[in-house]
């Protein structure tokens, strides 16, 4: 079952070395490697052709301007030639059996989507901190799921067939692109916690997420949400009515404050609890 571990590039290069030297540890041999570069400076992306010569599991693709992480996402599903897909950013890495405990369990299950582990949060070298502690085993089959709070995270891999019966990745998206393709997917099968830290993420200056993207993210995943709900055709949740236009990130994340209670969280635990003994 060839796996397509899927690279968006825009000048990262000198943090790449980490993620292709990961890649090359990699327990699971089938495999490819595609990057699709956006709009990268020719020294950039230089480097990176330089890292990767000679291996010819590793693909080189750019794009003719600057497009945006949902169109550089997308476009390399669509060149992916594996069965199963995962994304892995340039300046992060995989522990060596990442790939091979995600295809095992789709070999296994055959109801399943979407795989996802835990992450490792790691400082600017890529030495680690502390593990993403939210990710754990997310009830299936919920209309109410919007992995608010998240626990849908990196180490994520997909089928690809799957995917395509999905309305795809939104392109116009330039943050919460994963979180969208998350959700999709969790209305077509199952998802499966893997538990277990495959996935080192790495904090650094050049970070979306240390940057003032930040700010914005908010916003982009509260639109995320809402497109959730009017795809799925909900009304209202938990009595209150789901607004017909996005105005603000507050509005909707006030619709999920919900979740957050105790009796909540209980009957969720014991849902998850017997839906583990079922699988």
């Amino acid at each position: 079952m060839k796996f397509s571990i899927l690279i968006a590039h825009y000048n990262n290069a000198t943090l790449f070395r980490d993620c292709y030297d990961s890649l090359l540890k990699q327990t699971y041999s089938d495999w490819e490697a595609v990057i699709v570069d956006d709009a990268s400076s020719e020294d950039e992306k230089e480097l990176v052709k330089t890292t990767i010569a000679g291996d010819e599991r590793f693909k080189f693709f750019e794009n003719e301007k600057n497009s945006g992480v949902g169109v550089t996402k997308s476009r390399l599903i669509d060149l992916a030639t594996g069965k199963i897909c995962g994304f892995v950013d340039p300046d992060d890495a995989l522990l060596p059996t990442a790939i091979e405990k995600a295809i095992q369990i789709f070999k296994d299950k055959k109801k399943v989507v979407l795989t996802y582990s835990r992450f490792m949060g790691c400082d600017k070298d890529l030495k680690p901190i502390a593990a993403f502690k939210s990710a754990m085993q997310v009830r299936n089959g919920d209309s109410y799921f919007f992995n608010y709070p998240n626990q849908i995270n990196h180490f994520v891999t997909f089928r690809k067939d799957v995917y395509e019966q999905t309305e795809k990745m939104n392109t116009t998206l330039r943050i919460a692109e994963d979180q969208d393709l998350y959700l999709k997917m969790y209305e077509k099968g199952d998802v499966y916690f893997i538990d277990d830290t495959n996935y080192l993420y790495r904090a650094h200056a050049g970070g979306i997420s240390q940057n003032n993207n930040k700010d914005k993210s908010y916003d982009y995943f509260a639109q995320v949400v809402l497109a959730t709900m009017k795809r799925r055709n909900l009304s209202s949740i938990n009595g209150k009515k789901i607004p017909e236009k996005y105005t603000n990130h507050q509005e909707i994340f006030a619709l999920l404050e919900y979740q957050h209670g105790i009796w909540y969280r209980i009957k969720k635990n014991i849902a998850i609890t017997l839906q583990k003994l079922f699988r």
